[in-house]
């Protein structure tokens, strides 16, 4: 696929592959293989948001912790500022991961129930050698303010917040090393809708004040549309769709695509009544054993024979707009 300007791109992402054994039986033999990222492509372009969307399972997280080295992709390239990140490793790798960092999902699975607020936002700066003492301490409180929670909170314990502010830590945390590089999981979906905007508008805040490159994974398209500079749509491990956010949002053209928007509400009575709903039959097939040719086939209203017979290629039809699907002209 085309890439942007060398200068441009932080992050280029090239045939990555992340599969999981399965094994059986007594000596634990390999019988197969959940694919959950299977040969995407993509890049992100230096201070923008990627936002990457798709129904749960399809493989979002997965490319995320992929990207991070946290999964070993199982081949594929991984080119950050330059370097290639599958082939890092021990000390070089950690020195790297200082520019990349990750807001987990659960806010209250990511935080140490037994650690005080102080010691997770400066663990970090701890693991890294590059600060002791009362530099963390004071490095601790200026992350706090920065995320707009009061600095005396450090010595409290993450029991004694509410789920947006203990998504507050886990941003404040992931800014200590100063990265330019992070990816966003989900954020959002385990809090509650009044407080999401809070944390989105956080987000686009220290995006602007430090030049911040963010890969923003949710399920949620409205929020992606405010957040994002750009949208790819997965589906079962591949990569169907991306563009710049308004070409996808007013031109959608993969049928998954069209399927997910028409699922959005419009907050308008009349257009709403007057649109017409694209209701996807069927379950979403097993990433263990996914369909021969198009995956999004078995579920499409418009595939054809050639649909099962080969992969389509992820390919550029406008500038900027690529798509995988072989009715696509």
């Amino acid at each position: 696929m085309a890439t942007a300007n060398k200068k441009d791109t932080m992050l280029r992402v090239d045939n990555l592959v992340k599969h999981f054994p399965i094994y059986r039986g007594l000596f634990q033999k390999q019988v197969g293989a959940v694919r959950a990222v299977d040969d995407i492509s993509f890049d992100i372009k230096r201070g923008e948001t990627l936002g990457l969307v798709g129904e749960s399972g399809c493989g979002k997280s997965t490319t995320g912790r992929a990207i991070l080295q946290l999964y070993r992709p199982t081949s594929g390239k991984v080119d950050f500022d330059g370097v290639d990140l599958v082939h890092l490793k021990g000390e070089e790798l950690r020195r790297t991961r200082r520019k990349m960092q990750m807001i987990f999902q659960d806010p209250y699975a990511s935080l140490n129930p037994r650690m005080t607020v102080g010691a997770i936002i400066g663990e970090p700066l701890i693991v890294h050698n590059l600060a002791s003492g009362k530099e963390v301490e004071d490095r601790v409180k200026q992350l706090l303010e920065l995320v707009k929670l009061n600095p005396a909170f450090s010595s409290r314990y993450p029991h004694e917040f509410s789920g947006g502010q203990r998504q507050r830590i886990g941003v404040a945390r992931a800014l200590s090393l100063q990265p330019s590089f992070i990816v966003c999981d989900e954020p959002i979906s385990a809090l509650d809708v009044s407080i999401q905007a809070q944390v989105v508008n956080l987000l686009e805040e220290l995006q602007e004040q430090f030049n911040l490159t963010y890969l923003f994974i949710a399920h949620d398209l409205s929020m992606v549309r405010h957040i994002s500079t750009r949208v790819a749509v997965m589906y079962l491990g591949v990569m169907v769709e991306l563009a710049d956010r308004a070409g996808l949002y007013e031109s959608p053209l993969h049928p998954y695509t069209k399927a997910l928007l028409s699922a959005v509400p419009i907050p308008d009575p009349i257009a709403e009544s007057s649109r017409k709903r694209m209701i996807l039959e069927g379950d979403v097939p097993s990433p263990a054993n996914p369909p021969s040719g198009c995956r999004f086939r078995t579920r499409c209203p418009i595939a054809e024979k050639l649909c099962a017979e080969s992969r389509p290629e992820f390919r550029e039809v406008t500038p900027g707009h690529f798509v995988a699907c072989h009715l696509v002209k």
